[in-house]
C-alpha cells in the first residue's frame, strides 16, 4: 500500500498529541518493510526534527514539508473545506490525517481521534481548539472510510455524540515506549530539582481539563511537609498556577528525565477530567510506580484495576487517595505489580498490526 500520513503535530513538544504521534512515527520506521509511506509536515514557526527526517529518509520513505501555520491550513482545509491534497501527491491507497486538519481529498481516508472533550467539557478548553475540532470532526462523518479511536470511551463517544456507525471504528490502544535511566542520572535531576527523596509526581499540560490545582489544594490540606509534589508538564492555558512551598513545577521536561521521575516517585497522581488515552498512566505504571487516577472516561478503562480511582471533582477523595499510596506499603506493592502486568498491554507493535490490518481489510 502507497499511504499518506500527516505528522504536523509531533511539533507540539509536551503534549499528548506530540507524544502519541512520535510513538507513531517511530512504529511506522520500526515494523514496517512491506508498504510506501509518505510524511506530511507542516508548520510555520517549528522544523521537523532532523534525526526523525534522517531515519524516514534512511527507509526510503517521502517527507513533504510545507512552512504553512496550523490556523492557514484550519481555514483552507477545516472551514472553506478546499484545496484537495492530491495537488501535493498524485496518488495514496490510504491518507491518514491529523488530529488538527481535515483536508478533502479523492483518497480513501482515515483518522486517529483521541478524545471527544470539545464536546463533553468544552469549557476546558480554548475556543479555538473547540471550534477547529468540530470543523474537522463534521468532515470526517462524511468522508472517512474508517476512524481509530485511543479507546473504548473514545469510540461510545464518537457514537454517542457524533452519531457515527459503530462499525467505522476501531479502538486501537497506542503504545508506550519506556526509556530507561542509571541511578547517578536519577540523583542528578532530584539534586538539580531541589526535590526531596520522598516526593509525588503529577504529569500534565497545565490547562483547566488537567485539573491541577484540585491536585495542590487536596495536597496542601495534607500538610505533607516532607513530602514534595512535582508538576512536570508546560503552560497551556487558563490560570498560572500559584507558588506554595514544597511544590515544584517543573515545566517541559524531556523524556529520560522525565522517565526517571516516574521511577523515582513515591506514586503518581493523574487528576484529569476526561482524556482520550493517558499516556503518563501507563508510563508511570511501566516505570513501577504506585497510581491513583480518575474514574472518568478512558482512565479508568486502561487502569484496568492496578489503580486508585477517585471523582476528580471531590478534593476528599483525592486526599484520601495520597493518604492510602503514602501510608500503605503493601498497597504501593500490590498495585506496582499490578501496573506492570497491565503496562505491557500496551505495545506499538500492536498498535501498527491493528493499524495495517484494518487498512488492508477495507477496498
Amino acid at each position: 500500500m502507497k499511504i499518506g500520513i500527516d505528522i504536523s503535530q509531533i511539533a507540539f513538544k509536551g503534549s499528548g498529541i506530540e507524544r502519541f504521534t512520535s510513538g507513531l512515527i517511530k512504529t511506522i520506521l520500526t515494523y514496517d518493510k512491506n508498504n510506501e509511506w509518505i510524511f506530511f509536515f507542516s508548520s510555520l514557526r517549528n522544523q521537523l526534527d532532523y534525526d526523525i527526517k534522517i531515519q524516514i529518509q534512511n527507509k526510503g520513505f517521502q517527507i513533504k514539508d510545507y512552512p504553512f501555520p496550523p490556523t492557514l491550513l484550519s481555514l483552507m482545509w477545516n472551514k472553506l473545506h478546499l484545496f484537495k491534497i492530491d495537488n501535493l501527491i498524485k496518488s495514496l491507497d490510504w491518507l491518514i490525517t491529523s488530529d488538527w486538519t481535515e483536508p478533502p481529498s479523492s483518497f480513501k481516508k482515515a483518522t486517529i481521534v483521541h478524545d471527544l472533550v470539545y464536546k463533553r467539557f468544552p469549557e476546558t478548553l480554548s475556543s479555538i481548539i473547540s471550534r477547529n475540532q468540530n470543523l474537522k470532526l463534521n468532515h470526517v462523518r462524511k468522508e472517512s472510510k474508517v476512524i481509530f479511536a485511543d479507546s473504548l470511551s473514545t469510540k461510545n463517544d464518537l457514537i454517542s455524540l457524533l452519531e457515527i456507525p459503530e462499525n467505522k471504528i476501531i479502538v486501537n490502544y497506542p503504545g508506550v515506549h519506556i526509556i530507561e535511566t542509571d541511578g547517578d542520572f536519577d540523583l542528578n535531576i532530584l539534586k538539580k530539582n531541589n526535590i526531596n527523596n520522598r516526593f509525588i509526581l503529577s504529569v500534565g499540560k497545565i490547562e483547566p481539563r488537567k485539573n491541577i490545582q484540585m491536585l495542590i489544594d487536596a495536597y496542601i490540606e495534607l500538610d505533607l511537609s516532607s513530602i514534595d509534589l512535582v508538576i512536570v508538564g508546560d503552560y497551556g492555558w487558563g490560570p498560572h498556577i500559584k507558588k506554595y512551598d514544597n511544590i515544584k513545577y517543573l515545566g517541559y521536561l524531556d523524556d529520560k528525565e522525565l522517565f526517571s521521575l516516574y521511577k523515582k516517585s513515591l506514586c503518581f497522581i493523574y487528576p484529569s477530567i476526561w482524556e482520550g488515552f493517558g499516556y503518563p498512566i501507563i508510563e508511570a505504571m511501566a516505570s513501577k510506580t504506585p497510581v491513583a487516577t480518575s474514574n472518568t472516561s478512558s482512565m479508568k478503562e486502561i487502569s484496568n484495576n492496578a489503580a486508585l480511582l477517585f471523582n476528580p471533582y471531590k478534593k476528599i477523595e483525592i486526599k484520601n487517595s495520597i493518604n492510602k499510596l503514602i501510608n500503605h506499603p503493601d498497597l504501593r506493592k500490590d498495585l506496582i505489580r499490578k501496573g506492570i502486568i497491565n503496562a505491557q498491554k500496551f505495545t506499538w507493535k500492536n498498535y501498527y498490526i491493528n493499524l495495517i490490518s484494518t487498512l488492508e481489510s477495507i477496498i
